[in-house]
């Protein structure tokens, strides 16, 4: 199963939509809505080469930390969610992406 499906295509982690980062920071540690978390692991292909070979494990991505203290899903800086969208069209920098399952806890 897919850990992190990315819209950000231009990331040099992203090979088909899917995270092939070794691990995953999501960002943002006092977000109250998800356009304040963003893809700390976001790398600009025009400024790095295609990344999609994982040497850490086989596969896209199953490492995925978050520092957003905020979110309903954070527990003990993991998320306990299966799967997370990251998004962010032509994003330049990492504060320029964002993670579409966060969730305000209540």
């Amino acid at each position: 199963m897919v850990k992190i499906s990315c819209e950000v295509t231009n990331c040099s982690h992203n090979k088909t939509g899917v995270c092939y980062a070794n691990c995953v920071d999501i960002v943002g540690s006092s977000a109250l809505k998800d356009y304040d978390t963003c893809c700390g692991s976001f790398l600009n292909k025009l400024h790095y080469a295609e990344l999609t070979n994982n040497t850490l494990s086989s596969g896209s991505c199953d490492c995925l930390k978050c520092t957003v203290e905020n979110c309903s899903f954070n527990s003990n800086h993991l998320c306990t969610l299966g799967n997370i969208k990251v998004s962010g069209d032509h994003a330049e920098y990492h504060t320029q992406t964002e993670c579409d399952s966060f969730k305000l806890t209540k």
